[in-house]
């Protein structure tokens, strides 16, 4: 596969950097991300567990899957295992990576690795400082009847791949 003509950084940030690449004459600005994880986390009792958190870039809460980024030379399954716990203080169960995929590849080389995590078990959550978010636990066969509801694309995208890996078992 062909790579860019050149590159430079125009932006080096902390979770993410922005370069400007060149391809045959038209330049890119493409953001560099180091990769992310999100978590279908099921307990015991067959709830899902969420998250509702204000998101500046949307300018409002959103309903998303406990998600986080991962650290340098973690692997994905380790960072969604930290995120998990960290974030809403579930852990253990039996986990499997559903589905992996580009967020946004027109501008972006976020990779998101989702995953679920079945009778998971409650423990205590630590999360980070600037972490604000409500803790929103929806029963599994509710999911479907209650999509419409959400607008973050990684947590559609893992609720229907979960989903659709339950049927085909």
């Amino acid at each position: 596969m062909k790579g860019p003509d050149d590159s430079r950084v125009a932006y080096d940030g902390t979770l993410f950097d922005v370069v400007v690449e060149s391809w045959d004459g038209r330049e890119r600005e493409i953001v560099e991300h180091p990769g992310a994880t999100g978590i279908v986390a099921v307990d015991r009792e067959g709830c899902v567990t969420l998250v509702r958190q204000f998101r500046e870039p949307a300018r409002k809460e959103l309903l998303e899957l406990p998600a986080g980024t991962l650290e340098p030379g973690e692997e994905p399954l380790e960072s969604a295992q930290r995120e998990l716990a960290e974030e809403v203080g579930l852990h253990g169960g039996r986990w499997r990576e559903l589905a992996a995929f580009y967020t946004t590849p027109g501008f972006c080389r976020e990779r998101m690795h989702v995953f679920v995590a079945e009778d998971v078990e409650r423990g205590v959550a630590a999360p980070e400082e600037d972490e604000e978010f409500e803790v929103v636990r929806w029963p599994v066969d509710e999911i479907e009847a209650r999509l419409g509801e959400l607008e973050d694309a990684k947590t559609i995208a893992g609720l229907l791949l979960y989903l659709q890996a339950r049927t085909q078992r």
